[in-house]
């Protein structure tokens, strides 16, 4: 990675993430993963065909089920694979000998991370339009609402990871990542838990759970309920409001983990 050291923080970080999309362009896992999205989107098609008057909605869930799991998988390895890798190969005791801040090295990363996970999910997006339109199904608001939110999610898992890759090894950073993405679409199922357990001490570890875990079932909605109302991609869904306001929600915990990252980050040491 070649970098200059002048120029404005905003240059360096550019110039970082630019270094970072490049290099993520070059790993050949993430084509195998486009392969996979494209795949589960032609079994959509399959299994379909093998319901009953289902062909339309069964392509649409599970054409998004797979761009919410492949996408965040995604962000997680590029998350943990990126970082790390700076550090494995040494290149990052040249980067951290030039007058560049440490905090500008971990933005810099993700923001690369973030511009390549935009493509990725513009691609699974425009995969499924493709095959959907094969159906003669348009893409309706309803699914351009629900891309938006996977596409939110996405980048908030990948700050999830570039957090825990910031100070742990790579395998124990996916492994936390992963939970807590896990954990992230399980909220409500730890809600109810909080609210129907006996004991006090399951319900204080609950509630603590839910203010430390990122609320990634805000994302991901279709099919469940919401204030009361069911709300589903395949019928009604919910407005620009709800997105705009999930997206803000994400780009809080975004600045929060990036935030610490830098921190932690900054008191590693490379010698």
């Amino acid at each position: 990675m070649s970098l200059g050291t002048g120029g404005h923080p905003l240059q360096r970080i550019w110039a970082i993430a630019l270094n970072t999309f490049r290099e993520a362009a070059r790993i050949r896992v993430l084509y195998g993963i486009i392969v996979l999205v494209i795949a589960s989107n032609l079994l959509a098609l399959v299994m379909g065909e093998m319901s009953i008057r289902e062909e339309s909605r069964v392509a649409r869930d599970v054409g998004l089920a797979g761009i919410s799991l492949f996408g965040s998988l995604t962000a997680i390895f590029l998350g943990v694979f990126l970082l790390y890798s700076e550090v494995q190969r040494r290149t990052v005791h040249s980067i951290v000998s030039k007058p560049i801040e440490r905090w500008e090295f971990v933005v810099g990363k993700y923001l690369g991370m973030a511009l390549v996970l935009t493509v990725l999910v513009g691609l699974f997006g425009v995969a499924m339009a493709a095959l959907l339109g094969s159906q003669g199904v348009t893409i309706s608001a309803a699914v351009v609402k629900a891309i938006a939110l996977s596409w939110g999610e996405v980048l908030t898992v990948a700050a999830i990871a570039i957090f825990f890759s910031s100070f742990s090894s790579p395998f124990l950073s996916g492994i936390f990542a992963l939970g807590l993405f896990v954990l992230g679409r399980l909220t409500p199922d730890i809600e109810a838990a909080a609210a129907t357990a006996e004991e006090g001490w399951i319900k204080l570890v609950t509630k603590a759970a839910l203010e430390v875990v990122p609320d990634l079932h805000l994302f991901s909605i279709s099919g469940r309920n919401l204030d009361g109302m069911a709300v589903s991609v395949n019928g009604d869904f919910v407005g620009w409001h709800y997105v705009a306001v999930a997206l803000g929600y994400g780009g809080l915990w975004i600045i929060g983990l990036l935030a610490a990252a830098s921190l932690l980050f900054q008191r590693r040491d490379f010698s």
